[in-house]
């Protein structure tokens, strides 16, 4: 006879498995994908630009699949172009035109949603549908026009993924292993104020020490730049999150193993990207913002 002693014994044994399983996938698909962006990232040019565009694109897909339930072609169709169109200008040396693509691909998104919801036909909120553009966009734009500059380019994106990267890496085994208060139950049920806390210091110390490495003076003001991308970063996490929950789902799909969807494995460096962008855009404009972000 099972006791219910027994029984929930095996239940946590089961649950631990399952953690270890995951975090397993975890790394593996890490280890896989991380050196092939870094290379991509390295060469730079058309090279970057493509794995940009190829990511922005999914992530429409994912985008669209969890505000549609299906993959409709109302916020495809447009979206997609316009993807393409963007990914052509910044390629060309024109990303102010490739923003001017992406807000044309918005509205016409915008428009198509409303027109079939006036017929009576099933489709997703407009807002939804225009915001999932936004999104991807977001994808390509970011790290595509960063990386144009011929000077700060790698560099800047080097300091974002290791703030990002070890922000996520930190808050993940820092939750765990000290726990404590939940940041924000009502969205994300697992994440909590020391994994936050514990993310934030980590990025911080990874972004500052790309800088050192790098030759970047004025370590302090990086270190705020670090400090400001890692609270953003997770604040991304938060935002995709709350997205799921609106609709219902855990992951955005099921395309890399231990992770979920792109999405679920871009929402902090996104949002990271763009607001390192538009930092480096106020303060060096459209020709070096990566140098704009990082000398001071």
């Amino acid at each position: 006879m099972i006791t219910p002693d027994q029984r929930e014994g095996s239940t946590e044994s089961s649950v631990s498995q399952g953690a270890a399983s995951n975090l397993t996938l975890r790394v593996m698909s890490a280890a896989m994908l991380a050196p092939a962006v870094l290379a991509c990232t390295y060469a730079g040019g058309w090279v970057f630009l493509a794995v940009c565009v190829i990511a922005a694109g999914i992530i429409l897909w994912e985008w669209t699949a969890l505000v549609a339930r299906s993959g409709d072609p109302r916020i495809l169709g447009p979206g997609l172009t316009m993807l393409a169109a963007g990914a052509l200008l910044v390629g060309f040396g024109r990303p102010e035109g490739a923003v001017a693509a992406m807000a044309v691909g918005a509205v016409l998104a915008g428009l198509a949603t409303a027109v079939w919801r006036v017929a009576g036909r099933p489709v997703a909120a407009t807002g939804w549908a225009i915001g999932g553009i936004v999104y991807a966009a977001i994808v390509l734009i970011g790290p595509a026009w960063l990386r144009r500059d011929p000077e700060w380019g790698l560099t800047a994106l080097l300091f974002l993924f290791a703030t990002v990267w070890i922000t996520d890496i930190f808050a993940y085994f820092c939750g765990r292993a000290i726990g404590g208060p939940l940041l924000w139950p009502s969205i994300s049920p697992r994440k909590t104020w020391s994994g936050a806390l514990g993310g934030l210091i980590g990025g911080v110390a990874a972004g500052v020490g790309v800088a050192y490495a790098s030759g970047v003076g004025r370590l302090g003001i990086v270190g705020v730049m670090g400090l400001l991308l890692s609270v953003v970063a997770q604040a991304g996490d938060l935002f995709e999150s709350a997205v799921k929950r609106r609709f219902g789902a855990k992951d955005a799909s099921h395309l890399i193993p231990g992770h979920g969807g792109l999405m679920d494995r871009l929402d902090g460096f996104l949002v990271a990207a763009i607001v390192a962008l538009l930092i480096g855009l106020v303060r060096a404009g459209t020709a070096a913002p990566a140098r704009g972000l990082l000398v001071w």
